[in-house]
């Protein structure tokens, strides 16, 4: 069966494993020049047209973190996927993340029925076998329960491309990463390795689109972030700290915080970042900014040049845009290009993850049909300023959008995005029932007002009372490990987060 060959956040083509973790100048040189020959090579099938026109096919990410029954972080991974044997669960950075992945399912019909019933089996599967150990799976944006003493070179899952990203990562920044994330609250702290980024934990939506209009639906992604990172927030705590209503987007970034070429650790494009502009013409101007714009980071030695291009796949995963083109491969061998859109936070559910997967799809196409017949009706950076208005300040922030106006994001939600969303999942050739079983969870996470973000951040208000007089970190400490049990009891419940109980 052809998967899509998942790039995860720092699991590199195919999770392939690498030979070493150090290198010398020759294997960047040699690595470089095999890099250049296969963008070109990708170049010239683009404009040859030699790339897969196929209809649109769907498929996700979705990590997790496994716990003990404190809830605090287990680095088990290595036994539990080893004894779990499902080739759809990989392991992650950290020894406590693992990853779940579905196959690739054209995107049309009962998509996202099948999608969902995929995903349960999947997670029930996990589950299961998590409490054989007397540990459990959880799906969230950051955990509130997580100390910076669990992100230790000691829990970093012990393959290769892991520890040479760590070093080539911390070599090209010569200081050690400072974190420091304006919130609600302020956190701000020096981390000596890139664990910080295991911290971070999403549902990566791909989207395998006709080539003739990738570039289209880059851009209608990078358009839709701003409404998808504020809808599916999931991620206000860590290390006790509220922050943003979903803080992975600063974590990640300040984690993996280095640059490309003219400043190298402080360049003027960042590795991990929103990216520099929409695709003008074509896909192909993310690729040559990836040669052009970033140095090679881990130089392994992968054979021969060839039309596999695994230099390519594996330079590109070190380069994380929040929309990201990956190249991948139809079953008779034909290459395609895939959207990965990063954006969203992992849970609260297995609906919920539906739920976003449906909104984001549907808003895409609708609004790449737009782009294809009206041109871009945005700059750039406007949609990047919506993007990070919205990564802070969730439903409640002001975005501008297409009109011009300065809008509330809640009731643009309501007004015209889900409108979009029903109208691009129409034209994708989606059931009614499944356009209407997912979206009305979404529309429901509207009007209830309540998304992953909001339930936290009210069920830490509502336990301040009863812990006055305590030692303020005991306090946060018992307050957050109820929190993650109760979250653990309704997420298992299966009811979208719009249903959980406000008291």
């Amino acid at each position: 069966m052809n998967h899509f060959a998942y790039s995860g956040l720092i699991r590199l083509i195919m999770g392939q494993e690498i030979s070493f973790s150090q290198f010398d100048k020759g294997d960047f040189d040699h690595f470089y020049q095999k890099l250049k020959r296969e963008t070109q090579l990708l170049k010239k099938m683009i404009e040859q047209k030699a790339c897969s026109n196929r209809s649109p096919v769907a498929g996700f990410e979705i990590e997790a973190w496994i716990l003990d029954r404190n809830m605090q972080p287990a680095p088990i991974n290595d036994s539990f996927l080893s004894t779990l044997q499902n080739p759809l669960a990989f392991a992650e950075l950290a020894k406590f993340n693992i990853e779940l992945n579905s196959t690739p399912t054209p995107l049309a019909g009962n998509v996202f029925s099948r999608m969902h019933k995929q995903l349960q089996s999947t997670w029930d599967s996990a589950f299961r076998h998590a409490e054989t150990s007397q540990n459990q799976l959880l799906m969230i944006g950051t955990l509130p329960t997580l100390k910076q003493s669990d992100l230790t070179l000691a829990n970093m899952s012990d393959l290769n491309r892991y520890r040479a990203l760590n070093e080539q990562i911390l070599q090209s920044r010569g200081k050690p990463i400072k974190l420091d994330i304006i919130g609600t609250e302020h956190l701000k702290l020096d981390h000596h390795d890139v664990m910080l980024e295991s911290a971070t934990t999403s549902l990566q939506i791909h989207i395998q689109t006709p080539l003739d209009i990738a570039h289209h639906f880059y851009n209608a992604s990078i358009i839709a972030s701003a409404p998808m990172v504020a809808l599916c927030a999931n991620a206000p705590f860590l290390f006790g700290k509220d922050l943003w209503h979903e803080s992975r987007i600063p974590l990640f970034e300040q984690a993996i915080e280095t640059g490309g070429y003219d400043g190298a650790a402080h360049g003027p494009i960042k590795r991990v970042s929103f990216g520099t502009d929409f695709a003008r013409q074509s896909i192909f101007e993310c690729f040559i900014e990836n040669l052009d714009h970033f140095p090679v980071l881990l130089p392994a030695n992968l054979g021969q040049v060839t039309d596999a291009f695994e230099h390519l796949k594996l330079h590109n995963g070190t380069i994380w845009r929040w929309n990201r083109p990956l190249v991948g491969f139809d079953d008779d061998g034909t290459p395609h290009i895939r959207i990965e859109h990063r954006v969203p936070s992992a849970g609260p559910t297995t609906i919920d993850s539906m739920a976003n997967a449906a909104f984001y799809y549907g808003l895409a196409k609708n609004l790449c049909d737009e782009i294809m017949e009206k041109g871009l009706a945005i700059t750039f950076s406007q949609a990047k300023d919506n993007f990070y208005q919205a990564a802070r300040y969730g439903l409640d922030s002001h975005v501008i959008w297409l009109d011009g106006n300065k809008h509330r994001l809640h009731s643009l939600m309501r007004t015209e995005l889900v409108p979009r969303a029903i109208l691009g999942l129409q034209s994708l050739g989606v059931t009614r029932c499944d356009t209407e079983d997912f979206l009305d969870i979404i529309l429901q996470r509207l009007n209830n007002k309540q998304n992953g973000c909001q339930w936290q951040r009210q069920f830490i208000m509502r336990q301040r009372p009863f812990n006055s007089g305590q030692d303020e970190d005991i306090k946060s400490q018992q307050n957050f490990k109820l929190m993650t049990q109760t979250y653990l009891k309704y997420q298992q419940s299966g009811k979208p987060v719009s249903e959980w109980s406000k008291d």
